[in-house]
């Protein structure tokens, strides 16, 4: 397993209100779906607020991939984390952990399958025999889900395409399919709507192909032997934001997020029966 990649840019904020708790840093990391600096650049304003909101240090922990932050999570070198629904489900198979909210968006989240303009492809059926790449091999949105529609639909990936390749990211894998290095590839809606809206994706040369059903992803997840008024205070936190409130927006348009809610272990059975069945999760 490797470890914890040095906390370059580290983000430590210093409390300016609320009332001090026994524990005076919140250590939080998140699945590296994206480049590391546009996480830095996603939490910073997140995580000001947090420091405010629970009166005590904030400090962000990158790593260097998804396996590392369910490792950290599990070993209590973290207290909260950003986890894709099938992390989440790596880490409750390995420790005692709760999820505490959600964005109002992750309750019915979906991947969307890309093609090169040059492959001609439609369809995933068009991109047989050619090249595909998914994200991460532990991502929710870039690997399980799009696996185990795929699979409903009798494609079995290793067989129908070429090759089938891992990105590492959301962002890579539309870079890829955008410089030919695959046909096409699949990736969080999210990240893709992102891409799209920012101009950072020529829609000449990547083209939609397809969407899946939609399905629970990510959370806020804390190790459940966080002092328990300290999850409160937490949750309390996220559900208070509001877009209404000038100084709420940035956070929230940063996350992608209208609002958040709350969640439960419930809502990722299915993540956990889909990875079962794909053969992801023993």
């Amino acid at each position: 397993m490797k470890k914890l990649a040095p906390a370059l840019a580290a983000l430590s904020l210093a409390a300016t209100a609320g009332t001090a708790l026994a524990q005076d840093v919140l250590r939080v990391s998140a699945i590296p779906d994206e480049a590391p600096t546009e996480l830095q650049r996603k939490f910073a304003p997140l995580g000001a607020y947090l420091g405010k909101e629970l009166g005590m240090k904030v400090e962000f922990v990158p790593v260097s991939d998804y396996a590392s932050v369910v490792t950290a999570l599990t070993s209590d070198k973290i207290d909260m984390a950003w986890l894709g629904g099938f992390t989440y489900v790596q880490a409750k198979e390995r420790g005692r952990v709760v999820p505490l909210v959600q964005r109002e968006e992750d309750a019915r989240f979906t991947s969307k399958f890309i093609a090169s303009a040059a492959s001609g492809a439609r369809s995933l059926k068009d991109l047989k025999g050619k090249t595909f790449a998914f994200g991460s091999a532990s991502s929710t949105s870039g690997h399980l889900m799009p696996r185990y529609f795929m699979q409903k639909q009798g494609i079995k990936p290793e067989s129908h395409f070429k090759t089938v390749a891992y990105s590492g990211a959301h962002d890579a894998t539309v870079a890829w399919v955008a410089s030919g290095k695959v046909d096409g590839g699949v990736l969080n809606a999210s990240v893709w709507d992102k891409l799209v809206e920012g101009g950072k994706v020529d829609t000449d040369k990547v083209k939609l192909i397809g969407t899946t059903p939609a399905y629970y992803d990510y959370n806020w997840t804390v190790r459940a032997n966080l002092d328990a008024k300290l999850q409160k205070k937490i949750a309390a936190a996220f559900l208070k934001l509001d877009a209404q409130k000038p100084q709420d927006k940035e956070i929230l348009e940063l996350q992608r997020a209208t609002r958040f809610i709350p969640t439960r272990p419930a809502n990722y059975q299915g993540i956990e029966t889909a990875a079962r069945e794909a053969g992801l999760l023993k």
